[in-house]
């Protein structure tokens, strides 16, 4: 028979269904029921997570509190649990305007209450008399060393001083970032307003007067400074004047042969912004001019162990019109003449302050077009200025440097026009040396070429300076002669035999209007020929109390050399190769001889002391 299998039916569990409530709380459906909440339980959960009463009610008190000063963030809901007034306030929000729904914040309103206080009103006397915020109680117990710091010695009041209190050392700090930093006009109310009044009480006078766009000069932000009289800009650097008493009062002691101490010393000012093509010292105070393409005159004052070495003192620019000559105007200095590529000049008056245009005569146009090529001669009673080069020689007008009246004019036939030219030491005369070597020598008192003589192998003169004094009044008094060329030779010439011929011929001459080229040679043959360089010469200066000069070179870096005088030769120890001259555009020397300032294209001043 066969078996007969009897089938079992399994009964299953049903399935549980896990379902998680509106607070995270998971509800498991099964048979079990889930015990009830004791007090301890509940309590704990307020606690911890506090209840849908005192959210609503911490919520109510808030809204409450803050109803006037901010937007109702929540909205009370109907008994129903429905939204009720939020519902309308959705309609009515969708109603608005797009600008209702945007406002401009303009800082906070002021409102009044027991919150508010007024700027600068204590609230209590107590917080009055609280110390600052950065105020330190360890201060007072600290001892600070000024002397035994060497960064430090700068804060001291006197010499023998050395320890300080904390408080007195913070007083130092803030007292010495004043000096450094001290304020700037704009950021003073008074000098603000006084300036703006200054500003357009100009503009109210100048109105009907206004000259062209090109003629137009303008001092922009430094106009107050630049305008101020040169005492009221010294007024108070004692150190100026002592300081140049003492160099007068003060011995030079010769300088040796082949080697010379020179220190560097901190550099002037900072960086300006293009090359500079002029540097003059003032003939009295310690003060630096220098000018380039920027269009502006920077003024120095040069006093390297200040703590500020060698700051700026004032500037002034000149609108639309590239400086490439500016100087003092000897003997005193109290005038600067500025000149660049135009058909006019410009004088400021450190005495007055005041600035002066001065335009060429007009009967003068076509043989002055430009008036950028100027020299001032030592007795202050002259100006000359290179004329228009014109085919077979050149021009050099004079003016009269107190009227800047038009006295007379120099004419050389030389081929190519001047090269350049330079006044005697007693300004009545000058050497204009021509480009093709032909050097002549021009009397003011006769106002004529009274002598003419030839550079030995000239090959493009471009340079002629004068130096040193001879003892003898004829020819200017000066005993030497540099003149440079394109080649980078640089021949020297000793005056002094010239000038004793030209006595001896004077003595017998009973005309007024003597001739002296018989006493002077056609052809000298130079005292040294100086063949260190080897690009075209551009700068040559003689230190005031003929005891060395300066070559240098435009075209080369670095390329500038120190010679001494009488010996004529070349210092070996200085420069080395390590000396930043860069590309020398400009030389200056003080006149007690002792600074020696050197400009580049970049801008950039350097500045050595030499002490023997």
């Amino acid at each position: 028979m066969g078996s007969k299998t009897k089938n079992k039916s399994v009964v299953q569990d049903p399935p549980r269904f896990f379902e998680f409530d509106t607070i995270g709380n998971v509800d498991v459906s099964s048979d079990d029921e889930i015990p009830e909440k004791d007090e301890a339980e509940e309590k704990l959960e307020k606690l911890l997570f506090g209840d849908d009463n005192g959210f609503q009610d911490a919520l109510k008190s808030h809204q409450h509190y803050g109803e006037q000063q901010t937007t109702d963030l929540v909205r009370k809901g109907g008994q129903d649990g429905t939204d009720g007034e939020g519902a309308e306030d959705e309609e009515d929000m969708a109603n608005m305007d797009d600008a209702d729904l945007f406002f401009l914040d303009a800082g906070a309103a002021e409102t009044s209450g027991p919150l508010v206080l007024q700027p600068g009103t204590p609230q209590s006397d107590q917080e009055q008399n609280e110390p600052a915020v950065w105020a330190d109680s360890d201060d007072d117990r600290m001892a600070i060393s000024l002397a035994g710091h060497q960064r430090l010695r700068k804060l001291r009041d006197t010499e023998a001083e050395d320890v300080v209190s904390g408080k007195e050392y913070i007083k130092r700090l803030r007292r010495q970032y004043l000096r450094l930093h001290p304020t700037p006009g704009w950021a003073n109310p008074a000098v603000s307003s006084k300036r703006r009044k200054h500003a357009n009480s100009s503009d109210d006078d100048s109105g009907e007067n206004a000259s062209s766009e090109e003629d137009d000069m303008d001092t922009d932000d430094e106009i107050d400074l630049s305008t101020q009289p040169l005492a009221r800009l010294l007024q108070g650097a004692g150190d100026l004047i002592r300081g140049s008493e003492e160099l007068k009062n003060g011995g030079r002691r010769k300088l040796r042969q082949e080697v010379i101490d020179i220190q560097r010393l901190k550099d002037v000012g900072g960086v300006q912004p293009s090359s500079i093509d002029s540097l003059t010292f003032h003939p009295q105070h310690p003060l630096l001019l220098s000018s380039g393409a920027a269009s502006t005159l920077w003024l120095h004052h040069i006093s390297p162990h200040a703590p500020t070495p060698n700051n700026l003192l004032t500037s002034l620019q000149i609108r639309r019109t590239p400086i490439h000559t500016s100087a003092f105007a000897p003997p005193t200095g109290n005038r600067i003449f500025a000149s660049g590529r135009r058909r006019y000049f410009h004088v400021w008056d450190l005495d007055t302050g005041k600035i002066e245009k001065i335009n060429a005569t007009a009967d003068r146009k076509e043989e002055q077009k430009v008036m950028e090529r100027f020299k001032l001669s030592p007795c202050g009673r002259y100006v000359g200025f290179v004329g228009t080069g014109r085919k077979g020689g050149g021009v050099i007008n004079v003016y009269d440097a107190t009227t800047a009246q038009w006295i007379s004019q120099v004419r050389v036939d030389g081929r190519g026009g001047v090269a350049d030219f330079a006044w005697w030491s007693d300004g009545n005369g000058m050497v204009v040396a021509s480009k093709n070597g032909e050097v002549s020598e021009w009397d003011a008192q006769q106002r004529r070429v009274v002598a003419r003589w030839t550079d030995a192998g000239a090959v493009g003169t471009t340079v002629i300076a004068l130096g040193g004094l001879s003892g003898r009044p004829y020819l200017g008094g000066d005993r030497w002669v540099a003149i440079g060329s394109s080649s980078g030779i640089v021949n020297v010439y000793d005056r002094r035999p010239w000038q004793g011929a030209v006595g001896h011929q004077v003595e017998q001459s009973k005309k007024k209007n003597h001739d002296i080229q018989d006493a002077i040679p056609s052809n000298p043959t130079p005292v040294r020929a100086l063949d260190q360089l080897v690009t075209s010469i551009s700068t040559i200066v003689f230190a005031p109390d003929g005891q060395f000069m300066v070559m240098a070179s435009r075209l080369k870096r670095d390329a500038l050399r120190l010679v001494h005088l009488p010996s004529c030769t070349v210092y070996r120890n200085w420069p080395t190769s390590n000396t930043p001259f860069g590309r020398v555009s400009s030389v200056a020397i003080s006149p007690q001889s002792n600074y020696l300032a050197v400009a580049n294209e970049q801008g950039k001043i350097r500045l050595w002391e030499i002490n023997g």
